[in-house]
């Protein structure tokens, strides 16, 4: 297809990206190890780390998994939060020659169930914080080799053993837990540091990372990320941001470049926007362990003056209205990336006043590496599109039967490049149903496209909710409301929320006469983690269907949204 928006790209950006400058993820991380050897990587909770000790520890890792038996290909899952052992568990993942399948630390063990059962993983590095949701499961499945980190591994001996000692004792963020077999991080790594790495031969078309998305059907899937894919987005990411980087306005590039890692690497935002990218580039990433503890990060980001700022609209939104924040030193910010949700205007309006870097808003997907598109890093003002295509992307707007639709006409985006993942992790219909012949995937998303080639979404196919930037699938949260005794039918939406983008709101009609608010829940406390719970509750005596009994949830969302002004 013609791609008519190159002529709108900012002066220098390639049309294209080399994908083949590595074979794979594993080159690309000891070529950083390598040439920035010295260079600080990472730095959390004030304690840093080089690129030559992330390649000391990532490679004692990676002996340490081989000496236990497990042959590349396998699954090893990560779930932990922004701490320094997650940048090494997954370069010894990869180094290993094994797939990352990244968890999210917060999942109930209903979900961490069958996010195990469905990638299959052998093995798991832990934060202890949540070992015991581990602890509930494990016996179902294939985990064999358990990691356990603790917060105060990496932070030095006294500092550690201060840190773990709040952490435990003080705030009581250790639940008991019984894991028989368990290994902790630091002896992982005393273990591998006394043997040798094998080398393992790691392609482009090999699995990188399982990457979980919600679906359709209620279940999470696996979106498979080849070590290519990854390639792509990253070095596509990398060339995307260099006019933002390179303006004039903001004086001489800096030698290393600091990026605020503020969002959970295991969002597929963070983990090439910033860790890879981070990578490649020689950066240095402040790691935030609980963004919402706004004092922690604006004491983790002060002594720094910060580069780039990946975030999503709610984390914009609270530090722009944070009166510490506010007076920090923002000179050398220079790319401000939104990502995840939409940003609002307002939002973006306040952090160019308090920054002086306006929002660049960006679009993609977990199934795109995820970077599909962007605005020109170097904007000063807001456009509320999701901007251009990346190099080597194109983006077709398609009618219900596939066929491109004219500019200016809403249509399903449609996404082909090297970052677009390889399918669905052993769901090949599901594969299927998303892949056009020609090897466009639909991401569910409506949008318009314009004379220039910027895209603007318009409304979601699918039913999902995105609540501070994560998918909510409304069939999980039915399924799981459903399984109360007291429910006879509900039904889940999406409302507009100030501080979220968008809230869970869920319908019901009774079964039980004396089912109450809270029952519900304290029953949703129990099965889902916090995002997917409902922040509104509304009982009905019925609700619409269409005439084969279908559910109306469209219906519902429009009768929830707020009345329009003429």
């Amino acid at each position: 297809m013609e791609r008519f928006w190159l002529k709108n790209y900012p002066a220098g950006m390639p049309a294209e990206v080399d994908t083949t400058q590595y074979t794979s993820l594993v080159a690309l991380i000891e070529e950083a190890f390598a040439k920035y050897r010295d260079r600080k990587a990472y730095d959390c909770m004030g304690t840093t780390m080089t690129f030559g000790e992330v390649d000391g520890h990532s490679r004692a890792l990676a002996a340490w998994l081989q000496s236990r038996g497990i042959k590349p290909g396998a699954r090893v899952a990560i779930m932990m939060p922004n701490v320094l052992q997650y940048p090494i568990a997954i370069a010894g993942v990869l180094r290993a020659g094994c797939i990352v399948v990244n968890v999210n630390p917060l999942y109930t063990p209903r979900e961490l169930e069958h996010q195990l059962k469905d990638s299959g993983a052998e093995a798991i590095v832990i934060l202890e914080n949540f070992a015991v949701t581990l602890q509930q499961v494990i016996a179902r499945t294939s985990i064999r080799h358990v990691v356990v980190a603790s917060m105060g591994d990496m932070l030095g001996l006294v500092k550690g053993l201060v840190v773990n000692l709040v952490v435990r004792t003080l705030k009581k963020m250790v639940p008991a837990y019984s894991l028989p077999g368990s290994v902790p991080f630091r002896q992982a790594l005393s273990e591998g540091g006394g043997k040798t790495l094998q080398p393992v031969t790691v392609g482009p078309e090999d699995v990188a990372f399982l990457q979980y998305t919600g679906g359709t059907t209620g279940l999470s899937k696996g979106a498979t990320l080849l070590h290519r894919n990854v390639i792509a987005n990253l070095l596509q990411s990398e060339a995307w941001i260099q006019p933002g980087l390179k303006n004039p306005a903001k004086g001489p590039q800096p030698e290393q470049l600091v990026w605020v890692c503020a969002l959970p690497l295991y969002h597929i935002f963070a983990l090439t926007a910033c860790c890879l990218v981070g990578m490649r580039m020689g950066g240095l990433n402040i790691l935030v362990p609980n963004p919402r503890d706004f004092p922690a990060l604006i004491k983790q980001i002060r002594p720094y003056k910060v580069n780039i700022f990946p975030a999503v609209n709610t984390l914009f939104n609270g530090l722009a209205h944070d009166a510490e924040f506010r007076k920090l030193d923002f000179s050398g910010l220079r790319v401000s990336l939104g990502g995840g949700t939409a940003v609002q205007e307002s939002v973006a309006k306040v952090w160019l006043e308090v920054t002086g870097c306006a929002i660049c808003e960006a679009y993609g997907l977990s199934e795109t590496s995820p970077g599909v598109s962007a605005n020109p890093t170097d904007i000063d003002t807001f456009t509320g599109s999701i901007g251009l295509p990346f190099p080597s992307t194109e983006i077709a707007i398609l009618d219900e039967d596939g066929r491109t639709v004219p500019l200016g006409q809403a249509g399903e985006i449609a996404v082909r490049g090297p970052q677009v993942m390889a399918g669905y992790w052993q769901q090949p219909e599901e594969t299927a149903r998303v892949m056009t012949a020609d090897r466009f995937f639909k991401t569910g998303d409506i949008g318009i496209m314009d004379a220039s080639g910027y895209t603007r979404i318009v409304d979601r196919k699918k039913d999902m909710i995105l609540v501070s930037g994560f998918n909510v699938y409304p069939n999980e949260v039915e399924g799981v409301v459903a399984g109360h005794p007291g429910v006879l039918e509900c039904a889940v939406v999406g409302v507009p929320d100030e501080k979220s983008g968008e809230a869970v709101k869920l319908f019901v009609v009774k079964k039980d006469p004396n089912l109450t608010e809270q029952a519900l829940r304290d029953h949703c406390d129990e099965f889902l983690t916090g995002y997917k719970k409902p922040r509104h509750i509304e009982f009905r005596t019925e609700l619409p269907k269409t005439n084969v009994g279908k559910i109306l949830r469209r219906q519902l969302r429009d009768e929830s949204l707020p009345p329009k002004h003429a």
